[in-house]
């Protein structure tokens, strides 16, 4: 008993001794690209301290006994990234159909994470996942109590659709499988569902809500443009997500359905194929964003030849709408629609994320406006401004580094060398 007391009080002197010193982390940096939109700036210190960045200072400052230092000096370093369109539950694969009815939820969870972790690798630090069966909803709890490894989640848990529409569970099942699908299941017909699959949504525990206002190229079903929703739907759909503190995603690729969705108040319009200047006007007068995803576009389009691997009412969407989309990201841009950063991973395999940067570039956007789209652009959009999307004091320590300057040559954020997420490093 004396030796236990003994114990016991040799670790009650202990314990506040080692509390006492805290310690900070100090990154070299040999070139600095914080998101601001400054100039890149050489030869800096990012001082990180329990996730956060402490303070940014020129030259390259000595840390501490107790403290680490983590030598970037042959680097670039920027904020970590933000894809806000990604569909982190599964992955293109000529098997998708079938994986509905032999994969378990089980499965999909693995899947997730897996392809989570390569996200996260990859240098994306944060991404709105767009759309899945619910599995991402518990994924983003999973990786924000460390019980798994990943980017920080935005998720809107099950996208909404209409009977038949783009998003409706069911499409391409037998009559006596197909059921009919409710709110329950992201299938509205009215505005009192519309009303209903948002609250449910909310209840499950999504953090924003996205509707198919249009068909989709991945659906099967004949069209992959007409509008799915009548005005009605999408003014409750919009109106009761800012109830609940949610902004609405529009998946949209026809004309029509996009200026319904822009004119209800969606936050954003993803893909956008056939936006002409109408739907640009409305979307400058709105304030609306529009999320490219031409990477995903240039993805179905090559796979649409490759026979078998798509179901033949998929095959001739992907060609007629798959291309198009790298043209309409150029004319958006010279109309000064505003853009941010989204790529829908998984439409492609996931990690290749920052190949939509090269597309943008391609089509005409400057590289620094490329990358601010991805990070306090993008930042901006989800409300999360004040937390990320730059290397600022007091704002989360997301981190990535490569080699080379990203502004001469973009493609150097396909190989990211470092990564840190609210002070962590991963590898």
């Amino acid at each position: 008993m004396n030796i236990l007391k003994q114990s016991v009080c040799a670790l009650l002197v202990i314990t506040p001794l080692q509390m006492a010193v805290a310690q900070s982390t100090y990154i070299h940096a040999g070139s600095l690209w914080d998101g601001t939109g400054s100039a890149t700036q050489s030869n800096m210190t990012i001082v990180v301290n329990e996730g956060l960045i402490e303070s940014v200072s020129n030259g390259f400052l000595q840390p501490g006994e107790n403290d680490e230092l983590l030598d970037l000096s042959n680097k670039t370093v920027l904020p970590g990234l933000i894809d806000l369109h990604v569909h982190i539950e599964g992955e293109t694969s000529p098997n998708r159909t079938s994986d509905r009815f032999t994969k378990n939820p089980e499965d999909i969870a693995f899947d997730s994470a897996m392809y989570a972790r390569r996200t996260l690798l990859a240098g994306f630090t944060t991404i709105r996942e767009l759309g899945g069966t619910g599995v991402n909803i518990a994924l983003r709890d999973a990786i924000n109590q460390g019980r798994a490894e990943g980017p920080r989640i935005l998720t809107v848990g099950k996208s909404l659709a209409t009977t038949g529409g783009h998003a409706d569970p069911t499409n391409g099942w037998r009559d006596d499988l197909a059921g009919t699908p409710g709110p329950a299941q992201g299938v509205i017909n009215s505005p009192t569902e519309a009303r209903e699959a948002v609250r449910q949504q909310y209840k499950n525990g999504a953090d924003h809500i996205k509707i198919t206002a249009t068909g989709g190229v991945l659906s099967i079903a004949a069209s992959g443009q007409n509008p799915q929703f009548m005005m009605d739907e999408l003014e409750a759909v919009v109106q009761t997500a800012r109830d609940y503190g949610m902004h609405v995603a529009a998946h949209a690729h026809g004309k029509e359905g996009m200026l319904r969705a822009v004119r209800a108040g969606v936050h954003t319009i993803e893909h956008g194929t056939y936006m002409d200047e109408e739907v640009m006007a409305a979307m400058v007068e709105h304030g609306t964003w529009y999320i490219p995803t031409i990477t995903a576009g240039k993805f179905v389009a090559e796979q649409a030849d490759v026979d078998g691997y798509y179901h033949p009412l998929i095959v001739p969407k992907a060609r007629e709408i798959g291309p198009l989309i790298q043209d309409t990201f150029a004319r958006a841009y010279r109309y000064g629609v505003r853009i941010a950063f989204g790529t829908d991973a998984s439409v492609f395999p996931h990690a290749l994320n920052a190949r939509e940067f090269e597309y943008m570039v391609e089509a005409g956007m400057p590289e620094d406006e490329a990358l601010l789209s991805a990070t306090s652009v993008a930042a901006g959009v989800l409300g999360l401004d004040n937390d990320i999307g730059t290397i600022t004091a007091g704002k989360s320590a997301d981190l990535i580094a490569v080699e080379g300057n990203p502004l001469d040559d973009i493609t150097v954020l396909q190989s990211v060398d470092f990564v840190m997420k609210q002070g962590q490093v991963y590898q």
